[in-house]
């Protein structure tokens, strides 16, 4: 069972920590403001879809730490783990690879060989002819 009391404090840091309203903290995480404020007054208990969604909307929050206390806030291994995944976007390092230029087709056509899209989530799909 959750603490409600040490709960509303550990949303309250959260928030906090972000510089976040409860409206705005309402808007991050995609649910209504109604609520945030009904869960930060005792009158209702966040729902597993709730605590997921803080989960998603901000990486550092550790599930352990924000049912019981326990742990911290931010995460350190989570926030260095963040760290190094922007990093290896965001060189140049990463995204060069050599390539051969290809030669046209003797009949001067060139055709598409792959389609590769980048979500920037890290994920990407691949569409191959």
């Amino acid at each position: 069972m959750v603490n409600m009391d040490g709960f509303v404090n550990r949303l309250q840091e959260i928030m906090s920590y972000y510089g976040e309203s409860a409206s705005s903290f309402a808007e991050k995480i995609g649910v209504q403001r109604s609520s945030i404020s009904h869960i930060l007054s005792g009158r209702n208990k966040p729902s597993l879809d709730f605590i997921l969604k803080i989960l998603t909307a901000y990486p550092n929050v550790d599930l352990y730490w924000l049912f019981n206390g326990k742990g911290e806030f931010p995460s350190k291994s989570k926030s260095e783990a963040i760290k190094k995944e922007t990093d290896l976007f965001s060189t140049n390092e990463a995204l060069k690879i050599e390539t051969p230029i290809p030669t046209p087709k003797e009949n001067g056509k060139k055709e598409i060989e792959r389609i590769v899209i980048f979500y920037s989530d890290g994920s990407f799909k691949n569409y191959q002819n």
